[in-house]
């Protein structure tokens, strides 16, 4: 072994990141934008959800029933109309999402006890749909509830100590107020890490193919492995620095809480590292070109991102995709990262996600480390 074939090949490699602008753009802007693009998009925070009302009442109670609407913050009540063809227009046009309909003699059924309305929502979109569905629903109860008791009162009812038969009092850990971006920008780290390492390590070594001087680096007293480490090297340290960058935006930008241990954190994205270099090494003995490459890399990328968790619950998954998840590395990260930032939890609680994740990042970078050094013989 010489450290200094080895020094020179990864000053190389930065010599030729710092004046390759793309490159350098690449590794250190695209992870922000990525955050910031995500943070604040990919949120299943549901609010302002336009409402169209037709209030044929136009009583007291109705209006107190609106104002309960208006109270919470997931329903602005955008327009009034005159006529149910009206409110399905602004629906089919996606003017409002919601519709509340109130008939004409709600006043005199609600004094029955029998009081009826109807609230229509665009199916269209599953997400905003459900969140309004069940936002409508525990405003309506939490409003009959509240005329409930105020018709006790005026039977001379003494409703203070009137307790329900059942109460059930909730209480979120870890994540109080339920911010999506503390769930969504720890998934951003395990995106960026094993897209930035794969895509540039393929990439970079296919870089030296086109160019022709590899062959030049295989004649050389240069040995297989010292090549591929030097090669890859500087976009492990690259892709730590974007590690540390998403983390620091994301806890005093966005304030994701950072609750682990941060060697424990850099250390699983160590291991993560292993099988995004893995993938980017077999890309680049496939590849003669870089388009090549990149293509190569995104047929395991994109599998990668959406069976993994990082957008949707895997529990919502046919069996069948839940099962194919179990052999894609990122899908353990994304437990390891979630868990060590928001619940502060240590390795004891993730070790079998550590273990997976050590031994699918050997395997990988072993078997594509082994044909890359076959290739250069």
């Amino acid at each position: 072994m010489s450290n200094s074939r080895l020094f020179s090949i990864i000053r190389k490699e930065f010599i030729q990141i710092t004046r390759d602008r793309r490159t350098l753009a690449i590794i250190l802007l695209i992870p922000i934008m990525q955050l910031f693009l995500l943070g604040y998009s990919a949120t299943t925070d549901v609010r302002n959800i336009p409402l169209a009302v037709f209030d044929q009442c136009r009583c007291a109670e109705s209006r107190q029933l609106l104002d309960a609407y208006r109270a919470a913050d997931y329903f602005h009540l955008a327009y009034v109309v005159g006529s149910e063809d009206e409110l399905r227009i602004l629906i089919e046009h996606g003017d409002a999402r919601a519709g509340l309909i109130i008939p004409p003699d709600y006043a005199a059924r609600l004094t029955e006890g029998r009081a009826q309305v109807a609230f229509i929502l665009d199916g269209s979109d599953a997400t905003a749909g459900s969140t309004a569905l069940a936002a409508a629903t525990l405003i309506g109860q939490a409003h009959a509830t509240e005329l409930m008791f105020e018709r006790l009162e005026r039977r001379g009812v003494e409703v203070d100590n009137f307790q329900p038969p059942l109460e059930v009092r909730t209480r979120v850990w870890y994540n109080p107020d339920l911010v999506s971006s503390h769930f969504m920008i720890p998934g951003v780290i395990g995106m960026i890490l094993f897209a930035i390492t794969s895509i540039l390590t393929a990439t970079a070594i296919v870089r030296e193919r086109e160019r022709g001087t590899i062959e030049q680096l295989i004649v050389t007293p240069i040995r297989p492995w010292e090549l591929v480490v030097g090669k890859v090297l500087p976009y492990v340290i690259l892709a730590f620095i974007d590690t540390l960058e998403v983390l620091a935006i994301g806890h005093w930008w966005f304030g994701v809480p950072v609750r682990g241990s941060l060697s424990l954190i850099l250390a699983c994205s160590g291991l993560l590292l292993l099988s995004g270099l893995g993938i980017g090494l077999f890309a680049s003995t496939i590849a003669n070109t870089q388009q090549e490459a990149m293509l190569s890399v995104w047929m395991t990328l994109l599998p990668s991102i959406f069976l993994s968790g990082f957008f949707f619950p895997l529990e919502a998954m046919p069996k069948v995709l839940q099962w194919i998840s179990y052999i894609i590395p990122l899908r353990y990260y994304l437990v390891i990262i979630r868990a060590l930032l928001i619940k502060g939890v240590g390795a004891g609680a993730v070790w079998t996600e550590i273990l997976a994740l050590t031994l699918f990042g050997i395997a990988i970078l072993g078997a594509a480390s082994a044909r890359f050094r076959k290739r250069l013989d």
